[in-house]
């Protein structure tokens, strides 16, 4: 399985917010280039950037991200706000290793579509779940559609994974929802990658036992409650 440090970037900062509330984010550096490198350098394969300022649609962090994806040393899947094939196509040209699309997955399926068919294997899709909803516009609607139908239109297609977030455990450090996790992995054949709540070693391993391909880790990194040497030593 596959252990994925993350980086949220807030006004050129390395953030972390609680639930996806942007009214209180913790800053963690002001310098995400660095973070990169070190997440990079301790021996992560991958890091999951988002720009959570393109993804409510207030300003971007585009000339960061794709400064961080043009050094070549460093693997990353970029997501926030990434709503159109012209923007894949860029950042895929940039040199990333794949984007995540989660607004546009949920409401414009074609577009999502001629995505992955345009760079198979290159295209997340993001299930971001408050409830039993998915969430867009950067977390702050909802979308009235079951999971199961986002799920079945989405397996049919070239994606690299599904990204499932509970978002009601995101920045909390209170444990993984194992239980959504066992029935979005129950819906799919696609490889999952899981974020929320993980603030453990042995929460890690029991993401994996429900079937996920991947964990995203934040904020436990960022306040040391896990060593990242030691998750990808599990």
């Amino acid at each position: 399985m596959l252990v994925i440090p993350a980086i949220d970037l807030l006004d050129g900062k390395c953030v972390r917010l609680l639930r996806g509330d942007y009214a209180h984010p913790t800053v963690y550096s002001d310098d995400p280039i660095d973070v990169a490198t070190s997440f990079a350098e301790a021996g992560a394969e991958r890091i999951h950037v988002v720009d959570l300022d393109a993804a409510r649609g207030v300003g971007d962090n585009h000339a960061l991200i794709e400064a961080m994806v043009r050094r070549g040393d460093i693997k990353v899947q970029v997501a926030g706000g990434i709503r159109t094939e012209a923007h894949v196509d860029r950042l895929i040209a940039a040199g990333a290793q794949s984007v995540v699309m989660g607004t546009t997955a949920v409401r414009e399926p074609r577009v999502l579509e001629r995505c992955a068919r345009n760079h198979p294997g290159r295209v997340l899709a993001a299930l971001d779940v408050r409830g039993d909803e998915p969430a867009v516009a950067g977390w702050t609607q909802s979308e009235p559609l079951r999971m199961g139908i986002l799920l079945a239109r989405w397996d049919v297609l070239a994606l690299a994974g599904v990204i499932f977030t509970s978002i009601e455990r995101d920045g909390t450090l209170e444990g993984p929802d194992l239980k959504t996790l066992t029935r979005v992995r129950a819906m799919t054949s696609l490889p999952i990658q899981y974020s929320g709540g993980v603030s453990s070693v042995d929460e890690i391993s029991e993401v994996r036992q429900a079937g996920a391909a991947a964990v995203i880790l934040g904020k436990a990194l960022y306040e040391g409650r896990i060593k990242l040497d030691e998750a990808l030593a599990l």
